[in-house]
């Protein structure tokens, strides 16, 4: 089985929710051709308008809730509330193995001059729940990218503040279908379909491995009359303000976003992903189920913007996708699983289970072939 490969960009069409179209180009680039159309002059001086709704001219509670990871994205948000005069509140959902550079950031978030509260989901469940991604759907960031949605939603209603601003729109950003690539509101129907479950439930979780409804508070998502009460409403900033990752790191890094000293392990770039010890194995499966990386994503954004060519992005991805996760911003993978109660033999075998062996090369007895660091070879990695 040959992977087919958008001819504008290099994401194969085993990426979920991709589409492409009779000229073989893929959805996602599409919606980056019309943002051309879009007038974005007229967007940005719409956004303080519908801000100017939320704000509490009493200065009785905060604007707006802001949910910050300590990454470039979210300190660009912040910088962005800032600039526009409104006093928000930054929610952080606590990462599963939060890295010294995620913690520096997330201070550095601080002294820009917000007010911020923390929400750590009880570690042990949290581990029994990334076991449980891992083994079932594939996903060790699973409760991570559950969490993220739903932990500030609470807040909103826990504090009584019903504008949330998000960032991009990943359904316009890396290809899905029209309807919501569209949305500029997060709801919870956006969450169960694009935020990350899988098809796991969080009802499911009850039950395994001695988890209770009482330790799933952090993961369950108000209920409808909850968010009717406060009448929290979702925005993507990226529907209002041209969305570029590059740009915002720049912007970021002048407010005191560090960096990583060297490209991320299985990207491109060394301005992302830099707060969790996990998201190199995530990556990892994501190339492992359907070919494709983070260096992937990455260079399809550049190819889009037009600062690398799509010759380019066929040779780094060749080269940086998919790298096997022996470590991840300098912690080696033993140490990574421990906490989950795996070795390196036993998460080898779930990896074994996940991949899609029909677009991986293999020898004459149907076996995987590696190289010597353990890194899987697609079958193709263009259209040829």
């Amino acid at each position: 089985m040959k992977l087919t490969y958008c001819k504008k960009c290099v994401m194969p069409d085993t990426k979920p929710d991709l589409l492409l179209d009779a000229e073989g180009v893929c959805n996602a680039c599409r919606s980056y051709e019309q943002r051309k159309e879009i007038d974005w002059d007229a967007r940005a001086r719409e956004l303080p308008g519908v801000l100017e709704k939320y704000r509490r001219r009493d200065g009785s509670n905060w604007d707006c809730i802001v949910p910050v990871s300590g990454g470039k994205d979210s300190t660009y948000q912040v910088v962005r509330m800032l600039q526009l005069g409104l006093n928000p509140l930054c929610v952080t959902s606590t990462t599963c193995d939060q890295s010294d550079l995620g913690t520096r950031n997330i201070e550095n978030l601080k002294r820009l001059g917000v007010d911020h509260v923390q929400m750590s989901p009880n570690p042990l469940v949290r581990a029994k729940l990334n076991r449980i991604g891992l083994e079932q759907v594939g996903d060790i960031s699973w409760p991570e990218h559950v969490g993220i949605f739903t932990i500030p939603v609470r807040a909103a209603v826990q504090f009584n503040v019903p504008l949330i601003i998000w960032g991009e729109n990943s359904q316009n950003e890396y290809g899905g279908p029209a309807s919501a690539a569209d949305n500029n509101v997060l709801n919870r129907r956006w969450l169960e379909e694009f935020g990350g479950l899988l098809g796991l439930r969080v009802s499911d979780l009850i039950g395994m491995d001695g988890i209770e409804a009482r330790h799933l508070i952090s993961y369950t998502y108000p209920s409808d009359a909850e968010l009717a009460r406060i009448g929290v409403t979702g925005l993507f900033l990226g529907y209002y303000l041209p969305w570029d990752g590059l740009a915002n790191t720049l912007i970021a890094q002048a407010n005191g976003f560090i960096s990583s000293p060297t490209t991320v392990s299985g990207s491109m770039v060394n301005y992302e992903n830099l707060d969790n010890h996990h998201t190199g194995i995530h990556d990892y499966f994501k190339f492992l189920k359907f070919g494709f990386g983070r260096a992937t994503d990455l260079a399809c954004l550049h190819v889009r913007r037009g600062r690398i060519t799509r010759a380019d992005a066929i040779d780094i991805t060749r080269r940086l996708d998919g790298a096997y996760p022996h470590e991840y911003l300098g912690k080696p993978l033993a140490q990574i699983l421990d906490p989950l109660g795996l070795t390196v033999a036993e998460f080898d075998k779930i990896c074994d289970n996940f991949t899609n062996k029909m677009i991986f090369k293999k020898d004459k007895a149907g076996k995987l072939l590696r190289d010597r660091h353990g890194n899987l070879q697609k079958l193709n990695y263009d259209n040829a």
